[in-house]
Order: C-alpha cells, then structure tokens, then sequence
C-alpha cells in the first residue's frame, strides 16, 4: 500500500471503533490542554511579576548599620553630605538619582480621632522611585518639596482610621490633620500599596523644623542605577563613595547596609519558572497515562485484527506494511488527540484571560505562547509512536499460518 491508502485504512479502523478510539485519546487531549494552561498561568504570572518588580531591578537601598560596628564603635548617621557625593556624577556614573528620606513614627489627629501612623519626610522624586500612586489630590509640588510646607500626603490605612472606611477620598484633600504638635493640609491620598498604607509623608525640611528635629541626618536613600545591568557597578561606586565619606579603610568597619533587589528579583523569577515547569511536568504524567492507553489499545486491535493480517501476509503483505498501518494509527490517534487538545488548552487560556480579570482584578491573565504549545503538539505524536512500535511490531511478526489458525 501507498501512504495515502495507509492512512485511509487507519483511519477507517479507528472509525470503525469511534467510543473507543475517543475514550484512548482523551488521555492525550486532557494532557496536552493540561500542559497548554499550567504554562500559560505560569507566564501570566511570570509576567505579572517582572511588571511589578521591574521597577525594583535597578534599585538599591543604603541605610545606617544598627547596633556596634563589627571594627568598634558606633555606626555614624547617613547625612546630606552623603546624598550630595553620592549624586557627583564623577564618582557615581552609573548611579541615576539619589532619593534621602528620613522616617519615624507620629500621632496624627483629625477632630476627635487620634491615631500613630509612620512618618516620611522625602524630597519631590520620592514618588517616582517608590511607585507609589496618587488615589486623590497631588502630590508635593517641587516648591514644597524643597521647603518646610506644612503639606502631608497620607495613605488610605491612615485617611480610613481617622475619618472613617466610608471617607470619600476627594472630599479629605484640604482638610486639617494635626501631626505631633504642628497643623498639616492634606495635599494628596496615596493609592494601595498593600504594605504602607498607614503612612504620612512629608516634605524633608518641614519633618526636620517640625517633627523629626534631625538637621542633617537621614534614615535612609533610595538609590536608581542607570539599569539593571549597572547595578553591580552602581553598589561597587556608591560603597567607595560611602567609605571615604565614613573614614572607613577596611570592608569589616562598614556603619552602612546595603541592598540591592536584582538578585532577590532574579531569584524569585526562577523560582516562579521552576515551579511552572514543575506543574507542567505533573500534568505531563496524563500524557504517558494516555499513551499506556493506546499501547493497549493497539494490542487489543492487534489480537482482534489477527486473522486479517494473517489473510494479508498471506497474499503477499510484506512486513513493511503491517508495522507501518498500525505505526499510523497509533499516531494518528494520538495526533487528533494533540491536535483537540491544544484546541481546548489555547481556547480555555484565551478565554481565561478575558474573564478571569473580571471576577479577580489582580489575577495576572494566562499568556499563550507557541513553544509549549508546539512541545506538548509533538510530545503527543512522539507518544503515538513509541506507544505503536511494540503493537505494530507484533503484528508485523505474526506468521501467516499462525495468524489464520486464530480463534
């Protein structure tokens, strides 16, 4: 027989046992769909991710060493003398901008309601390097930013716990809040972070005449390199800076942390791609589970067909032909297998990220790429035919005076 009469007789055979034929592929279809929408989660999520953590790739932050420096003594302040070296772009050229911010704790008072909420006094690009949101208002103005404004921006956590949780966000811009001993307008609500959100920021200079009384002195800064490429060479520069600043000549005396995000970055986005690749594995195992199924199968046709090869061989069928129709139909069923189950996994992970983002705002949608969907394709017809080779191999063993003896 030619190949297109092979394949006709093979898929004559398999429609002549249509029930059986869909119950052997089901196994394949659900395992490559399976394969097609755990991937596709796992690059919505991975996605998902570098999208929010993206920002963080290029940041670094510095802040003073608690406790006794490891060579003695204690840990000197970081000061604006620091901020101002750290932004000489002749010893930091890889560093992009220089955010200080200094930080405590203050009570907070709107008419009867009293609460403690965290204090940040920042310059104007604090907003930027923390991407943070405005929910409502403006954020400091260059202007106060750089001066004692008695301006605060506050966020939701602190606007609910002194106005209420039904406050109407617009309607608290311009009112009064008395924080510490000094009256501040609302210039601005911050939108949910998730983390800080019972939070009053400040201008810099109006948290030091006000609040704070450190003249000079800052909690912390908030490093931008100029990419993430450039982050191992922004530490290395902004740490050679730090220790001429500090008098410090050997790494052990150091009185300041710093913290890169990359790697921490960079380490849970393999984690979130191994756990993918794992999950793909496990639903995998439905694949060979399938492909058991149509080596069965095929051994059960091979014994139902045995007196019709055995006619075969016996006109002249060589061997040949034999392992090569049962070769075909094994791989054809598990071939229209793939083919309905990729169907199904790119169909479910399209509609999937249509309707899922309705009911779950932040639930990363599903990405459909070509590379497992074509793995999982061929993964299926390389199951056909190893799952076919033994059948179609006995078959084509079968002598043709045994075969027409069968019963």
């Amino acid at each position: 027989m030619d190949l297109r009469e092979t394949v006709l007789v093979a898929l004559r055979s398999l429609r002549g046992n249509r029930l059986r034929s869909l119950l052997t592929a089901l196994g394949i279809i659900i395992g490559v769909a399976a394969v097609i929408i755990l991937v596709s989660l796992g690059s919505g999520v991975q996605a998902g991710f570098d999208a929010q953590f993206s920002r963080l790739a290029n940041q670094i932050t510095i802040s003073k060493a608690t406790g006794a420096v490891p060579g003695g003594g204690t840990a000197r302040d970081l000061t604006d003398q620091d901020v101002a070296a750290l932004g000489n772009k002749a010893q930091t050229p890889d560093i992009d901008s220089v955010t200080p911010s200094t930080t405590g704790s203050a009570v907070l008072v709107a008419g009867q309601a009293q609460e403690r909420a965290s204090l940040v006094g920042t310059t104007y690009d604090y907003l930027q390097v923390s991407n943070r949101t405005i929910q409502a208002g403006e954020w400091l103005t260059p202007d106060q930013a750089r001066g004692n404004a008695k301006v605060v921006v506050l966020g939701q956590e602190a606007v609910q716990l002194l106005w209420g949780h039904t406050a109407n966000l617009p309607e608290i811009v311009g009112k009064e809040v008395r924080i510490g001993r000094t009256t501040f307008r609302v210039a601005g609500v911050l939108g949910l972070d998730g983390q800080e959100d019972n939070v009053a920021i400040v201008p810099m200079g109006a948290a030091r005449a006000y609040l704070i009384g450190t003249a000079n002195a800052v909690n912390q800064i908030i490093i931008k390199a100029t990419s993430a490429a450039t982050v191992p060479a922004a530490t290395q520069q902004l740490t050679n800076v730090l220790e001429r600043q500090h008098h410090i000549h050997t790494a052990n005396n150091r009185d300041f942390k710093v913290k890169a995000y990359q790697r921490l970055i960079d380490q849970r986005s393999q984690l979130i791609t191994f756990l993918t690749l794992f999950t793909a594995a496990v639903a995998a195992i439905s694949l060979i589970v399938g492909g058991i199924g149509v080596a069965n199968i095929m051994l059960v046709a091979v014994t139902e067909r045995t007196r019709e090869i055995g006619i075969r061989k016996a006109i002249g069928a060589p061997r040949r032909a034999i392992l090569t129709q049962f070769l075909f139909e094994a791989v054809i069923l598990t071939g229209l297998g793939g083919l309905i189950g990729v169907l199904v996994g790119v169909g479910v992970s399209t509609g999937g990220g249509m309707v899922l983002p309705r009911f779950i705002s932040e639930f990363p949608p599903p990405i459909v790429t070509p590379s497992p969907v074509l793995i999982a394709f061929g993964v299926s017809l390389l199951i056909g035919i190893v799952a076919g080779v033994y059948p179609a191999n006995r078959a084509a063993r079968l002598r043709p005076i045994e075969a027409l003896r069968f019963e």
